[in-house]
């Protein structure tokens, strides 16, 4: 395809992507030759892709924590468990309610936060508590830690379907006054066994109730899990934020003389971390142990699970077989494969990044808002189009570096990556997003990965 040299060069090529030429034509205006810029598309750049697992990574105190149990009928089973300390009602010591205190309920309350992935339609799923036997610190956990827990004593339990986006109506208790029926965020909201509490607050002795740290190290804390056996259908993750408003509500009543009243009291979450058990089937298995052959499919799973090398090998022989180049336009392309995009839906967003030389993880040059090639968070993509069904990368000045030898590909990636920040790139590993994307590799049909260049050769 041919551009002529003039205002309109850029609309021009923006047109060309769009109706995905292929053929070299002449287009533009009729102005004289000696202003005449060729232009040419490759769509057929050599690309070797595989799957590869994913980093460990960080999963304390995550503004949303997963919790699962998921089957996907591909990639295998996922498993997300939640350690979280308990706080006392203060943040230093706590006095007991005078009178008699007798509880009528308590209520483990952990809020949904955006990000189910599964199916939330015909499975159910059944939740467990239990006391953990080792007290969450204020460090760093990663998802491969396994927490130590009394199995034998069930603290709560609760069969529920998943409703993230659904408010429930509970009674607000208040001290003094009727009590009222209000309509709260959606929360999953689990029974707590009342001897537990009572053990562990109304009957506990003074020195636990002075001091949380005390307070801490007695109690240790909750271990929340899915019951395998009574979750049914294929599952899914959900997501919560043990930050706001979860907590556990201690509904009571305080009989002193002939005073009778009710009360609530509130032991506040502390430092909670994600337990994430990956357990892969045994294609996918399979692929990971054998990185000798670019595949035909390529796996990205959330939750830290798997990621897609990709290297570009043949890059350099651009320039060999066409001189001196300028990238106008480099866009890399992902298709999921269509059969797997039903009934779960692709990864709503992916992210690409490079290793520096000393195989950290770095921006692409059209990631970072410092380079000014950089066209923006935005125009560098990796959003899933629900029209287009596929995923576009816009990295020119990516592509421009490697074929000029300023930059040396250490290794590129793929991984899935939260909806959350639009503001920069995400390139860390993340718990904080649970769904995946299964995607055409390097076959022969119109979905397989693609790089497409537009170019223009510059004579010297």
């Amino acid at each position: 395809m041919k551009f002529f040299r003039s205002d309109l060069l850029t609309l021009l090529i923006s047109l060309f992507i769009l109706n995905s030429c292929k053929n070299k034509d002449t287009i533009g205006l009729d102005l004289n030759s000696s202003t005449r810029l060729g232009g040419s598309l490759i769509d057929t750049a050599t690309i070797i892709v595989n799957t590869l697992k994913e980093d460990s990574v960080p999963t304390t105190s995550l503004a949303k924590t997963p919790m699962g149990y998921f089957i996907d009928p591909v990639l295998g089973t996922i498993e997300s468990n939640v350690a979280v300390g308990l706080n006392l009602p203060s943040s230093s010591a706590y006095t007991l309610p005078t009178g008699t205190i007798s509880i009528d309920s308590a209520v483990l309350v952990l809020r949904y936060t955006d990000g189910f992935y599964g199916d939330s339609l015909t499975s159910k799923y059944k939740v467990n508590v239990y006391q953990l036997t080792e007290r969450p610190l204020n460090q760093t956990y990663y998802n491969n830690k396994v927490w130590l827990y009394n199995s034998g004593n069930l603290l709560g339990t609760r069969s529920f379907s998943a409703r993230t986006h659904d408010s429930v109506k509970i009674m607000n208790i208040i001290t003094g006054a009727p009590d009222t029926l209000i309509k709260v965020v959606p929360q999953l909201r689990i029974p707590i066994d009342k001897t537990f509490i009572n053990t562990v607050l109304f009957n506990a002795g003074s020195a636990q109730l002075a001091s949380n740290v005390v307070f801490q190290n007695n109690v240790k804390g909750l271990y929340i899990t899915l019951d395998k056996s009574g979750t049914t259908g294929a599952g899914g993750t959900m997501m919560f934020d043990l930050a706001d408003s979860s907590k556990i509500n201690v509904y009571y009543r305080a009989v002193s003389g002939t005073t009778i009243d009710t009360a609530v009291v509130s032991l506040p979450l502390g430092t909670h971390a994600a337990e994430i058990k990956h357990t892969l089937s045994t294609a996918v298995t399979t692929d990971i142990n054998d990185t000798s052959s670019s595949k035909k499919l390529i796996y990205l799973q959330g939750l830290a699970g798997t990621k897609v090398r990709i290297k570009f090998p043949y890059l350099k022989s651009i320039i060999k077989n066409t001189g001196n180049i300028v990238i106008n336009r480099a866009e890399l392309v992902i298709t999921p494969q269509p059969t797997s995009i039903i009934p779960f839906k692709a990864q709503p967003k992916l992210t690409m990044y490079r290793y520096d030389i000393a195989h950290q993880r770095a921006e692409l040059q059209d990631a970072n808002l410092s380079d000014p090639r950089s066209m923006g968070v935005g125009t560098f993509g990796g959003y899933y189009s629900s029209s287009l069904k596929d995923y576009h990368f816009i990295i020119t000045a990516y592509i421009q570096d490697l074929i000029n030898g300023k930059s040396v590909d250490y290794g590129t990636y793929l991984a899935p990556v939260d909806t959350t920040n639009t503001t920069s790139v995400d390139i860390s590993p993340t718990p904080q997003t649970a769904g995946r994307t299964i995607a055409v590799g390097t076959d022969n049909s119109a979905n397989r990965i693609k790089l497409n260049i537009i170019y223009t050769k510059i004579n010297k």
